[in-house]
């Protein structure tokens, strides 16, 4: 279902805000992740309750962290459809889910977050596995 810009344009600048390069086309996708180099955090940005509104926090609160991610995505799924679909085609493995939160590293999905894992969790708590992914995954070897 496509809602109307103005409501979601808030839920959008909530991660754009954090540094998030918005991928709305398909296109800009297969730019972004075709030929990635280092760690990719791509967030399915949703308007869906609880647990967008858990999931946008928690990767506000993942991004203080002292290692993080090269590079920050989002796209919004109901909205930018075909953007959506091109960034799920990197979640191997994992049937669609909004909201939800992936983690690439040269491409090739390291970790994933899917709507089950999000809802009736805190924002503190979905920090937290993402702070342990972006440990596993981000930091460099001088920093291990």
């Amino acid at each position: 279902m496509m809602y109307p810009e103005p409501m979601v344009a808030p839920m959008r600048e909530e991660l754009t805000r954090l540094g998030m390069q918005e991928l709305r086309t398909a296109a800009a996708v297969a730019e972004a992740l075709g030929n990635a180099k280092g760690s990719a955090l791509v967030v399915v940005n949703s308007v869906c309750g609880c647990s967008a509104r858990n999931a946008r926090p928690a990767v506000a609160a993942a991004l203080q962290h002292a290692v993080t991610p090269d590079h920050l995505y989002t796209v919004f799924a109901g909205q930018d459809v075909d953007a959506t679909k091109a960034a799920r085609a990197y979640f191997t493995g994992y049937p669609p889910s909004s909201p939800s939160i992936a983690l690439l590293k040269d491409g090739r999905l390291v970790a994933m977050l899917e709507r089950h894992q999000i809802e009736s969790r805190t924002a503190a708590d979905i920090a937290q596995d993402l702070v342990q992914a972006f440990d596993r995954h981000c930091a460099t070897p001088a920093t291990r």
